[in-house]
């Protein structure tokens, strides 16, 4: 597992940070969940594998830390999940399972592969042992800030993250960011209780983010730090993604973005020197990426 960087960001006259997970191994994140989940398996548990379901950037955290630890991983994957994802999932020695994410339920059949199996399921957020994985992203973050941050701004799908870092950094206000349409958790923490994406669910290019009902765990944890969230549009994303190469250096992906999209469109409220912005992932289809920055480039000549 990688230590990644906290980049300084020169904004409003002052400074932010820039947490970089996109350079995490695996691209995400996710890794550091999963090593932690699997690190917990007794001896037969190991023998019997393990079973995950996730989009992509969970799905590679699962499969490297399974490699690394010599256990079978099989992954369902929704049929349309980012190549880039797909073939970093196999690569990493994991089977994939396909499935309709329209018309199939990835959890249903998760559960029954695991059952089939007699294998571990290693769920993306809903497990406490993965958010306090996940949670060694705030432990990072105040060591490299060599103090408490005052605010923390992370992309929010399940909440896992979210979750974990505002068990490691009690002192910061938590801001959880999801793409327009698919702000559950900021719904959810406002209502005190778990509420459902609104359908139909807009399309978006955060495959990461699309979750449609976040768990009680991560809600709880949230809501005990006394969380709020943010949503922020596609053109917002956008923006941000090639604001992120151009300025950072950094490749992010949509759902990777959302927090410094937040940040850019003026939406995070007051930062300051010990703001940070989580930057969870960089695992884009290539073509999509260029297109987004040559859209981007195209409507920065025209002064967009």
């Amino acid at each position: 597992m990688t230590r990644t960087p906290l980049l300084p960001l020169d904004w409003e006259g002052g400074r932010v940070w820039i947490k970089a997970e996109c350079l995490q191994r695996g691209g995400s994140f996710k890794l550091r969940g999963a090593i932690n989940r699997l690190l917990q398996l007794s001896e037969a548990e190991r023998e019997r594998g393990v079973v995950a379901f996730s989009s992509g950037n969970h799905a590679q955290g699962v499969a490297l830390a399974a490699r690394s630890l010599g256990i079978a991983a099989t992954i369902v994957m929704p049929a349309d999940a980012p190549a880039v994802k797909r073939d970093a999932t196999l690569a990493a020695g994991a089977e994939i399972v396909a499935y309709d994410r329209e018309t199939e339920s990835r959890e249903a059949i998760g559960a029954r592969l695991a059952a089939e199996k007699g294998a571990v399921l290693v769920p993306s957020f809903d497990d406490v042992d993965v958010i306090e994985g996940q949670g060694s992203v705030g432990v990072e973050i105040r060591a490299q800030l060599g103090m408490a941050a005052d605010k923390v701004l992370v992309p929010c799908g399940g909440g896992g993250l979210s979750a974990g870092i505002a068990l490691a950094l009690p002192e910061a206000e938590i801001v959880t960011v999801e793409p327009e349409g698919w702000d559950d958790m900021a719904r959810s923490l406002e209502a005190g209780e778990p509420v459902p994406v609104r359908e139909p669910a807009p399309p978006t290019r955060c495959d990461a983010l699309q979750t449609k009902l976040v768990s009680p765990l991560t809600l709880g944890a949230l809501a005990e730090a006394h969380a709020r969230g943010l949503w922020v549009s596609e053109p917002e994303i956008e923006r941000a993604i090639a604001f992120a190469a151009r300025h950072l250096r950094i490749v992010a992906e949509p759902g990777g973005a959302v927090a410094l999209a937040a940040l850019l469109a003026g939406k995070a409220g007051p930062v300051s020197e010990r703001t940070v912005v989580v930057v969870s992932g960089g695992n884009v289809d290539p073509a999509l990426y260029a297109g987004i920055l040559a859209a981007q480039a195209a409507d920065a000549r025209r002064g967009g």
